[in-house]
């Protein structure tokens, strides 16, 4: 078929074969299988790892994802043929690119900073819950607390107001009982206006004794 390869790299080969005007299929096969060993391997299709297929309109094609420093078998067939050996071709493959392995570090590092990123963001998520949570807390206890000394506060003044109205009336008891004990007649001051003559009485009385 005069099937050739080129623009090998270290990931990629270009494929080219010439149309064959026999091929009345809809699509030609490529077949291509890494570590050939043509002492051990057949050209039957289940020998092959990978297969594409590519509609007869073309005559070239790109295979990618090949592995660097490799030895491949790449056989081209109509449809669903199995090759012959003049329809393959080996080759190599090359080192990796210098411009995959930059893009391939640039993946990797991406990767990981996305990654970094997010755990980074769920550990900030936690702290903050977690301080929220915290100062919540000692909020609602600082407020109980706070409710707790109003209410001891209230308790005292009004223990110390009772107390203090208590003893007003005792002080006013025992005035209105001395009262009463040295001026027996100051009981009713309505009492002494109507009736004088009623303390006047025991006053004349002690006075014509003692006389």
């Amino acid at each position: 078929m005069g099937i050739t390869v080129q623009n090998i790299t270290g990931n990629t080969a270009v494929v080219i074969w010439p149309k064959m005007a026999s091929c009345v299929d809809s699509f030609y096969s490529i077949m291509y299988h890494p570590n050939w060993n043509s002492m051990l391997s057949s050209y039957s299709r289940k020998s092959f790892q990978k297969e594409e297929r590519v509609p007869t309109s073309r005559s070239s094609f790109v295979v990618e994802n090949l592995t660097p420093l490799t030895r491949y078998i790449m056989c081209v067939t109509c449809q669903s043929a199995n090759p012959s050996s003049d329809q393959c071709r080996v080759f190599n493959t090359l080192e990796r690119d210098p411009a995959s392995a930059s893009n391939t570090k640039k993946e990797l590092a991406l990767g990981i900073w996305l990654t970094s990123s997010v755990l980074l963001l769920i550990i900030a998520a936690i702290l903050l819950y977690g301080c929220l949570h915290l100062l919540y807390r000692r909020r609602r206890e600082r407020l109980q607390e706070h409710n707790r000394t109003s209410k001891q506060d209230y308790g005292e003044a009004w223990t110390k107001s009772v107390a203090y109205t208590s003893e007003g009336f005792s002080r006013q008891r025992q005035q209105m009982q001395d009262t009463e004990e040295k001026h027996p007649c100051g009981i009713q001051l309505a009492t002494i206006i109507e009736n004088p003559s009623a303390c006047n009485e025991p006053l004349m009385s002690t006075s014509k004794s003692q006389e």
